[in-house]
């Protein structure tokens, strides 16, 4: 589809993800693409049916589906300039029962008044809407100012429900809340400036997790901060290291948390691959919680995906104190033609855990969990 008065700064708005952070340019985003008048329009949407079985006295199983569909209004503004609208939409409010759906290990925010343990909790209905404006201020340098009631700061690597390496996994990782929670944060505003291959952000937003009321936009003051800088050395990679102070982001929790980050993207046609660590010192009990994730979805001929995440997480479960978790999945999805606009696949995955002794008689010795998907996402025109 042939798109209408894109200039260079048109370009650096279409290959944004949440926010204003970034795959690797050589990454083919599914997207459905439109003129509109003298607009350019993008589509994009991804949803997975899921069943969860889960092992061990602290499992579950449930049937639930994890979903997103983003859509993006980009106009050009004089021979430099453009300017984008972007709207995000998740039905996870409704399509995830009770809250939350099962995820051992998992922790952060919370649901009917508690904390969430061995679960997560779903996204908001308005999981973005956000007002961009890049200028190329000078040959190959582009200024980048944000502001989204509804948005993602200049904090971690590309959120997961958008970054290519988890585009074949149904769950959020269990480091999550380590390293791209914020990317649905209130109040965003950003600027950035981007020379060749490097990309400096800071931003200010409301640094509390987002309340059990997924239907609605909340509001808070600005007071919390990040910066980020960005390094891509060739179309195939993409690097930042980000740090940022949240202002009392949880709920349940006291004082606030100071976050950085690091993480390191590959793509290459269709496989991507992704290592991050993230950590969360926490100011009121001065716990230092790191994690790491290596990640990759790589494919098999046409119509076969491999997927796999290895985490460390360190974590504060329902037993006192703070414990390195060991995650290992592994998945595999197939391609089906169900219809022509969408990929529709079906797919399982894996995952076992490695637990210190004195968890072990709460979750058992060996727990796992086993996810069995049906994935429909909008198929590039």
């Amino acid at each position: 589809m042939n798109m209408v008065d894109m200039n260079p700064s048109s370009m650096y708005l279409a290959n944004l993800a949440s926010g204003t952070s970034v795959n690797p340019d050589a990454w083919a985003m599914p997207m459905r693409m439109a003129p509109l008048g003298r607009w350019n329009t993008m589509l994009m949407g991804n949803g997975f049916l899921v069943d969860t079985q889960q092992t061990g006295p602290r499992g579950h199983d449930k049937l639930y589906s994890t979903n997103w569909m983003m859509a993006a209004a980009e106009h050009r503004l004089g021979s430099g300039g453009a300017f984008q609208a972007v709207l995000m939409l998740s039905l996870e409010p409704a399509t995830i029962t009770n809250r939350s759906y099962p995820l051992l290990f998992q922790t952060g925010e919370t649901a009917y008044g508690k904390p969430l343990i061995d679960a997560q909790h779903p996204h908001n209905f308005i999981m973005a809407l956000g007002f961009h404006y890049t200028n190329e201020i000078a040959e190959h340098t582009f200024l980048d100012l944000y502001f989204a009631p509804v948005g993602d700061p200049a904090l971690g690597p590309v959120a997961f429900p958008h970054r290519a390496s988890a585009l074949e996994i149904p769950q959020a990782p269990l480091a999550h809340h380590l390293q791209d929670s914020t990317h649905i944060s209130d109040e965003v505003l950003t600027a950035g400036i981007q020379r060749k291959k490097v990309k400096l952000e800071a931003s200010g937003f409301h640094g509390a997790e987002p309340g059990e009321n997924r239907w609605i936009i909340q509001t808070g003051g600005i007071d919390s901060w990040s910066a980020r800088v960005w390094y891509f050395p060739s179309a195939n990679w993409a690097a930042q290291v980000s740090a940022g102070r949240l202002h009392h982001p949880e709920a349940l929790e006291p004082g606030d948390q100071f976050r950085s980050s690091a993480s390191l993207a590959y793509t290459k046609g269709r496989w991507s691959s992704s290592l991050i660590w993230g950590r969360a010192h926490l100011t009121d009990t001065h716990a230092n919680l790191n994690s790491y994730l290596a990640e990759t979805v790589a494919p098999i001929a046409r119509k076969n995906f491999v997927t796999g995440r290895v985490e460390l997480a360190d974590k504060e479960l329902s037993v006192p104190g703070v414990y390195r978790i060991r995650a290992y999945t592994a998945g595999y999805t197939r391609d089906i033609d169900l219809a022509r606009s969408f990929e529709t696949g079906v797919g399982a995955n894996i995952s076992f855990y490695s637990i210190p002794e004195s968890l072990k008689p709460v979750y058992s010795d060996h727990p796992a969990g086993v996810n069995l998907y049906l994935r429909v996402r909008l198929r590039s025109n």
